[in-house]
């Protein structure tokens, strides 16, 4: 990975928090978007004995103009962008009677539609690298659980998504992939 740029959202905690710090040590440049400061500032610590590094970009990926940032940051920071990593995500209880219609939006807001918008914006720049997106989906996207009925439609749309991607961005020869984790303890 020496060299490649990466955007890896989601990266405060979690899965992207590990996806950010591997691709460091891996020697990449990795782009680091959260919604907690102080969590980015520690990964930037915590990486800084690696080949790669971690450049914090503090966002909330509900906000189109802070995705439109990202994009145009990396870019302008680095000339490129050659992956993409969609890890940002939340998860609520509720089910059919009880989700409020708030959860929901907030639910597919954060999960589905912010890794759509950010894929539309990095196309342009993996097409020139013949880059590669790989969106953090779950188990849930494959099948039901119950009292989690918008975070499985969220990801099952997430699936989908990236099953539609895939073939449409294939001819350019852009990879995109999901991952479909089980439960992850974070």
């Amino acid at each position: 990975m020496q060299g490649k740029v990466v955007i890896v959202t989601g990266a405060s905690s979690g899965i992207g928090r590990a996806t950010a710090r591997l691709f460091a040590e891996n020697g990449a440049t990795v782009a680091a978007v959260g919604r907690n400061e102080k969590e980015l500032a520690s990964l930037k610590k915590e990486c800084s004995k690696f080949a790669g590094s971690i450049r914090p970009l503090l966002a909330d990926v509900t906000e189109l103009s802070q995705l439109d940032r990202i994009v145009s940051e990396t870019t302008d920071n680095h000339e490129r962008i050659d992956v993409l990593v969609n890890a940002a995500g939340i998860i609520k209880n509720g089910s059919i009677e009880n989700t409020s219609l708030d959860d929901w939006d907030k639910m597919l807001n954060i999960n589905v539609r912010s890794v759509f918008y950010l894929m539309q914006k990095c196309v342009p720049y993996l097409e020139q690298t013949k880059g590669n997106i790989v969106n953090v989906s779950s188990v849930t996207g494959t099948r039901a659980f119950p009292n989690v009925l918008s975070y499985c439609v969220s990801k099952a749309a997430v699936d989908q998504l990236t099953r539609c991607a895939a073939l449409e961005l294939a001819p350019k020869r852009v990879r995109v992939n999901a991952v479909n984790p089980g439960v992850v303890v974070t």
